[in-house]
Order: structure tokens, then sequence, then C-alpha cells
């Protein structure tokens, strides 16, 4: 058994299969940071993983599909922000028909559109820097060997970084969920700041869904998430909704989810559903250990205008 190769195909596999997770999680920081609080991130992937998939299909465009996916999120993003934001709604419930109405209606739309069938694309997606990973043993292929827009997704979360710690608009957006009120004194609106948060959000989630489908997958199916949405809202959490943090923690919890494959092909006796369960298992000890001292915005879910709730003494 070549234990290099093995290694080499276990982390090529995690850089891949984390991308998706990571533009959701990364997403859901940057509207969180804002203090919008979005549970229909699972629902958003969807419906932006089978547009993607459809104009994919249509146009034969990979590229037009990655964008129609993050289109399509950005205006459920929009949406999401203005009914939160302007019309008040309770967010936690407004997340959570967000993603049972995903779940329906990109099950409804697949249906409609190729019935039982289950069409397969071909990406053809090239890998740039193929050439440059004999340099490194293992970590080399797995890093250089992987398709283009695995590097435009990093990009993109470099830039959010950036965005959010060295530009005055992501003052702004961290303002808008920390001290609402204070942004306003300094005569700027909350409200748009939170529908532009939500906005971006959205465009990371439906990026997220089409990057599955498209990049990793190759095909779109009803439910093809298996709730990666909710697991991408833990995920930001224990960033601390912090970008680049949210992104290694995706590229762990891709290590961890690789077990299961890499125990059976070193020829390890274990129980299939604990290898499977361990990813889960891990981001649950994480956030238990982690989140006593991370700290979330403290207008986090809290429409702008209402103060929160203050616990009486000994309560």
């Amino acid at each position: 058994m070549n234990v290099e190769a093995v290694l080499t195909a276990l982390l090529t596999a995690a850089i891949l299969s984390s991308m998706p997770l990571m533009l959701a999680a990364v997403g859901e920081s940057i509207g969180e940071q804002a203090g919008v609080l979005n549970l229909g991130v699972e629902g958003t992937m969807l419906v932006g993983g089978f547009v993607a998939f459809r104009v994919a299909m249509l146009q034969g465009n990979v590229p037009a599909g990655l964008l129609a996916g993050a289109v399509t999120g950005a205006a459920i993003g929009m949406a999401f922000g203005t009914l939160a934001t302007v019309a008040r709604a309770d967010q936690v419930v407004l997340g959570l028909g967000l993603a049972l109405a995903g779940v329906g209606m990109s099950g409804f739309l697949f249906r409609e559109a190729f019935g039982s069938d289950q069409p397969l694309l071909d990406s053809g997606m090239s890998r740039p820097f193929a050439s440059l990973g004999t340099t490194l043993p293992i970590v080399g292929p797995a890093i250089f060997g992987q398709r283009w827009f695995v590097y435009v997704a990093w990009l993109l979360v470099i830039g959010c970084h950036a965005a959010l710690y060295r530009c005055r608009w992501g003052l702004k957006v961290r303002a808008a969920g920390a001290s609402p009120f204070a942004l306003a004194a300094a005569g700027e609106s909350v409200t748009r700041t939170r529908i532009g948060a939500a906005t971006v959000a959205g465009a990371f989630a439906g990026l997220g869904g089409a990057s599955l489908a498209l990049v990793e997958l190759g095909f779109f199916a009803p439910g093809f998430t298996s709730g990666a949405g909710f697991l991408a809202i833990a995920l930001a959490m224990l960033g601390r909704l912090h970008p680049l943090r949210v992104a290694g923690a995706s590229l762990l919890f891709g290590v961890l989810t690789g077990l299961d494959t890499g125990l059976q092909i070193s020829g390890v006796d274990v129980q299939p559903e604990f290898t499977r369960m361990a990813p889960f298992l891990g981001i649950v000890l994480a956030l238990l250990v982690i989140g006593r001292r991370g700290r979330l915005p403290a207008a986090l879910g809290v429409p702008y205008g209402s103060r929160p709730a203050r616990r009486r003494p000994g309560r």
C-alpha cells in the first residue's frame, strides 16, 4: 500500500469537500457580523445549486452556472435582509421557513426540469497549477492539483477578510451587529448596512451550493446538501465569525470527513457509523470548548430599534 498516495488523496478530497462549506460559512459570518442571523442557509444553497446546475446544463458553461448560483443567492439574501430589517420579521422563524421552502422549491423545480432523470455534468475544469504538485510530497499534489475554482474560493475568503477588517464597509458591518445605535449616531444607515451584508451572505451561500453541484459532485439531486447549510452556521460560530478562522474550521471538517474513506483504504476495521459521526462530534466538542470564549455580536438577531432584553439579577 502506498501510504503517500493515500494521504495525498485524502488531503485533496478534504480541500475540495471543504470548499462549499467554507463559502457558505464565510457568508454567514458576514451576515452575523452585521447582526443578521440567517438559519436558512440550507435552503439558499439548494436553490442556488439547482439554478447553477440548470444554467450550466443549458449553456454548457460552468462559470455561467456558478455566477447564476451566486446571483440567485444574493437575491434570496436581499429578500431575507429586507424582511428581517424593514418588516422586522423574527429572524429565527424566517430562516427556518427559508430552509424548508428551499428544500421544497428546489425539489419541485428539479422534478419539473428533469423528471425522474438524473443528469450528470462534466465540469471540464482545468487544474492550472498541477505541474507544481511535484515540488512537495503529499501536500504539493493536494494543494496544486485542485480545480481552478478552489483557488477562486480561497481568494474570495481572503477578500472578505480584507473587506471586513481593512475597509470602511467592514467597519460599518461590524458596528451594525455590535453597536447599531452608535452606527446610526455616526450618520450611517443600519438598515442598508444589514441588507447589504445579508445580500453578500446570500451570494456566498448560493455560490456554495453552486460549487457543490458543479465543482465537487457534478450533479444536482433534491436535498443533496444533506444539512450542509446548518453545518455552515456551526462552522461560522466555531470560527468566531472570522473569515480565515472559519476557513480553517471548514478545512478541518473536510479532513475529519475523509477519515471514513481513509480508514477503509488503510484496511482498519472500524464501524463506518463511528467514522461518519467523527466530524460532527468534533464540531460539537469544539463549540463546547471554544464557545465559552467566543463572543457573538450584541445585536445579533435583534431588529434595529429594539434593545436586547436584559435579565433581572438572580435570573
